[in-house]
C-alpha cells in the first residue's frame, strides 16, 4: 500500500480572538481545528469543502506550516513536520507550495512577471537557467514567453491567476494548496483555470488540496473530499460516494443548498491550449 503524502492526526489549531481582545493585554485563544485525523493519497486531488468559518482554510495553510499546531502532528512524506523550527522547514518549501485566491494582492505590482517567476528559483539554488526556466514555467500554463516583462496591472484576472500557478509549479513542488483559487472569476475564465490545474497535476504528479466552497468544482475536479464543519472533519470519502449518498445530514444540506449547474458539455475535457487564455 502507497504510504499517503500528508498523514494528519489529532490536529488542533487555536488562533487569537480578537473579538475578545481586552483594552490591555492579549487576545484570548480560539480553537479553530478541533482534532482532525486524515491522509492526503499521493498523486491525487482532494477537495477541502464547507461553509464560510469551517476551518477549511486554517487546515490549508496548517499544513503548509504557515501556521503552528497547537496539538497533533502533521506528517509529510514520511517526516513529522508539526513543530519543525523554519529552519528544518526552509528546505522543505519547495515542495510545499501555495496558489493564492487573490492574484491581485498576491503579485507585486512593482516586479515584473519574469522576476515574479524567478523569485522562488533564486531562493531555493535554482538561479542558472533562469530565462530558460521563465519561459518553461509560462509556457506551462499557456502563457507567451513575452509576458515575463509585463506587470500585474497588465493582466486579466486569469492570466494572473495562470502566473500564480506558474509561480507555485516552477519549482515542481510535490504539493499544492489551491484556496479559492476560481472564487474571483467569471465562469468561462473558471472553466479553463481548472482545466489548467487538472491537466498539470496529471501530468506532474502533484498531491493537491483543492479549497473550495463550490460543490460542483469539487465534484468535477477531485477524486475524494473532506467535509467541514466548525473545526471539524463531518465526513470523508471518495467524491462519487459522497454525491450519490452521503452519509452525514449537513453533507446532504450542502449538496441540496448548493446549485449544482450540469457542465456535461465536459469542460474539463478540452486542452488547455484549445482555449485562448484569459
Amino acid at each position: 500500500m502507497v504510504e499517503p503524502l500528508f498523514s494528519v492526526r489529532g490536529l488542533k489549531v487555536a488562533l487569537p480572538d480578537m473579538t475578545r481582545k481586552p483594552l490591555i493585554g492579549r487576545a484570548p485563544l480560539a480553537e479553530i481545528l478541533k482534532g482532525l485525523d486524515f491522509d492526503l493519497p499521493r498523486g491525487s486531488v482532494t477537495g477541502i469543502v464547507g461553509e464560510s468559518g469551517s476551518g477549511k482554510s486554517t487546515l490549508g495553510r496548517a499544513l503548509v506550516r504557515l501556521l503552528e499546531p497547537s496539538a497533533g502532528s502533521i506528517a509529510f512524506d514520511g517526516r513529522d513536520i508539526t513543530h519543525l523550527p523554519e529552519a528544518g522547514l526552509r528546505p522543505l518549501r519547495r515542495d510545499l507550495q501555495m496558489i493564492f485566491q487573490d492574484p491581485m494582492s498576491s503579485l507585486n505590482p512593482r516586479r515584473t512577471i519574469g522576476s515574479i517567476i524567478a523569485a522562488p528559483l533564486k531562493q531555493n539554488g535554482l538561479g542558472d537557467r533562469l530565462k530558460e526556466r521563465i519561459a518553461e514555467a509560462l509556457q506551462r500554463v499557456g502563457l507567451p514567453q513575452s509576458f515575463a516583462s509585463r506587470y500585474r496591472h497588465e493582466l486579466s484576472g486569469g492570466q494572473r491567476q495562470r502566473v500564480g500557478i506558474a509561480r507555485a509549479l516552477a519549482l515542481s513542488p510535490k504539493f499544492v494548496l489551491a484556496d479559492e483559487i476560481v472564487s474571483g472569476l467569471d465562469v468561462s475564465t473558471q472553466a479553463q483555470i481548472l482545466t489548467l490545474l487538472e491537466k498539470l497535476a496529471a501530468e506532474m504528479g502533484l498531491t493537491v488540496a483543492f479549497i473550495s466552497h463550490d460543490l460542483s468544482v469539487i465534484r468535477r475536479l477531485c477524486k475524494q473530499v473532506i467535509v467541514m464543519r466548525e473545526g471539524r472533519i463531518v465526513e470523508a470519502s471518495a467524491t462519487d460516494a459522497l454525491f450519490e449518498n452521503p452519509a452525514e445530514a449537513y453533507t446532504r444540506d450542502l449538496i441540496v443548498a448548493i446549485p449544482l449547474p450540469e457542465i456535461d458539455a465536459g469542460w474539463l475535457d478540452v486542452p488547455a491550449a484549445a482555449k485562448a487564455p484569459t
